[in-house]
């Protein structure tokens, strides 16, 4: 029997998208993204808020970005993402077109359609590529995984009404029912 080769696509493909469509390439595979819906954006609104002004409060070197802004995980033309929320502290990796490398700290929103990808193809990609925190926001479910890639042990998952301490600034703490009221 004949195994059938699965074409591996470059950087070049995202960029050759029609005005409009969005996608992310993890190891040379394409992966559509469909619109986001209101409470999706709500979230992503929240969170850019709440870290931004808690980083500008601490005077840090943090810069919080929302999606779409592209993120080139590894020194390769087959890594491409788009994070919901991504936090760089070094302004070293930033450029005119994102962030080359890991983020400090990734958030994405989980809808449907990207339940598998944000917790089994991103999980394993963030954390094989140097991302130290990474929280997957659930608004289904109304919880939150929170995965210290530091330090696994303190990895945990929470309910929206519960507060959730930051990984990488121990004193940030956030409550998603709170966001949303």
């Amino acid at each position: 029997m004949t195994s059938v080769k699965e074409k591996i696509y470059t950087i070049d493909a995202i960029y050759a998208l029609p005005d409009g469509e969005r996608a992310e390439l993890i190891d040379g595979r394409i992966y559509m993204m469909a619109p986001p819906n209101t409470m999706h954006q709500n979230l992503v609104s929240e969170f850019t808020i709440t870290i931004g002004n808690y980083i500008r409060s601490k005077g840090g070197n943090c810069k919080v970005f929302p999606a779409p802004f592209a993120v080139f995980l590894n020194n390769d033309n087959q890594n491409y993402v788009e994070p919901d929320i991504s936090v760089i502290c070094d302004k070293n990796k930033l450029d005119e077109k994102g962030c080359n490398g890991a983020p400090d700290w990734i958030i994405e929103i989980v809808s449907p359609s990207t339940s598998r990808i944000d917790y089994g193809v991103k999980l394993f990609k963030y954390r094989t590529a140097g991302v130290r925190e990474y929280w997957i926001v659930n608004p289904m479910k109304k919880t939150v995984t929170v995965f210290d890639l530091e330090n696994e042990e303190k990895s945990n998952q929470y309910d929206f009404d519960e507060t959730i301490s930051s990984c990488i600034f121990e004193d940030l703490k956030i409550n998603i029912s709170g966001l949303l009221s």
